[in-house]
């Protein structure tokens, strides 16, 4: 999972914390991150926010670019794609434009076409390197917290996951931000297994087994070998359930992390010379 689709994913899940990044006033509830592609044309606007429809007139359509590489076409190719979706679409609402930059040094120049967009307040650009800086996280929401997550050093980040874990058991229902602490963590420490995930958060493995990722990627796997193992309705038949499961599991790890076989290996019970045929089986498709 590259960074800019990790982005994508918080901010989908957690509209909230995109609109405070960008220092925008706006009540973020009933918004959904969608993909929109510019009819009969190039075009595609990989981040849409829409306000839903009951939603006040001043309520603004807010544009997201994750942009995590130096190209100097990025403004009039992002910038054309949105007023060619405002005239097709014949928009009526406020609009805010979004980019999201790792650094300021990968930001290209705003070119003088476009300059009058900022000060307009229709451009607004996030530098994530901001989070890290020292007292950037006094009283942050949450939201900001993993953002910073998603930039912060491998070194300083098992204690920052760990404190933010703490704080979410505290939430009502903590299982959507737990889910999206552990996937950075997957992404930012690819070879951790989950037993070493659910180490470093502190977490009682109840917790850790109702997230997502867990029920996505480890619980799939065996619910499919738990049911080959039902229908052959056999010893042998239930471990060959059980072996697929470890097949299956291994896969949906190889297909959705970057964890190396070792700790797939690890997690799925199988060796390291299986877990490495079975790399080579989704290479060769």
């Amino acid at each position: 999972m590259h960074t800019d689709a990790l982005l994508y994913r918080l901010f989908q899940e957690r509209p909230a914390t995109l609109f405070e990044a960008a220092g925008l006033a706006v009540d973020a509830a009933g918004y959904r991150l969608t993909a929109i592609e510019v009819k009969e044309t190039a075009f595609r606007l990989d981040g849409v926010l829409l306000p839903p429809q009951e939603a006040p007139p001043h309520q603004p359509v807010l544009f997201l670019e994750n942009q995590f590489q130096a190209l100097d076409s990025f403004y009039p190719r992002w910038l054309a794609a949105i007023f060619l979706f405002l005239y097709r679409e014949a928009v009526e609402r406020p609009w805010v434009a979004v980019a999201v930059f790792p650094t300021r040094a990968l930001a290209p120049p705003l070119a003088p076409a476009f300059t009058a967009l900022e000060p307009a307040g229709l451009l607004r650009r996030v530098y994530l390197e901001d989070l890290l800086q020292r007292g950037a996280m006094r009283g942050a929401s949450p939201g900001l917290r993993l953002l910073r997550l998603v930039v912060l050093d491998t070194a300083d980040l098992p204690a920052a996951a760990r404190e933010l874990a703490t704080d979410a058991r505290a939430e009502p229902d903590p299982l959507p931000l737990l889910d999206l602490i552990e996937t950075i963590l997957v992404y930012k420490l690819p070879t951790l297994s989950r037993d070493e995930i659910k180490a470093m958060l502190h977490l009682p493995d109840t917790d850790l087994k109702q997230t997502r990722f867990y029920q996505e990627v480890f619980a799939e796997g065996r619910e499919e070998g738990r049911e080959e193992g039902r229908e052959e309705g056999r010893d042998e038949g239930r471990d060959e359930g059980r072996d697929e499961a470890r097949r299956q599991t291994a896969l949906n790890l190889l297909r959705q992390t970057s964890l190396d076989d070792a700790a797939i290996a690890a997690a799925t019970d199988l060796d390291a010379d299986a877990v490495r045929a079975l790399r080579q089986v989704i290479a060769a498709d």
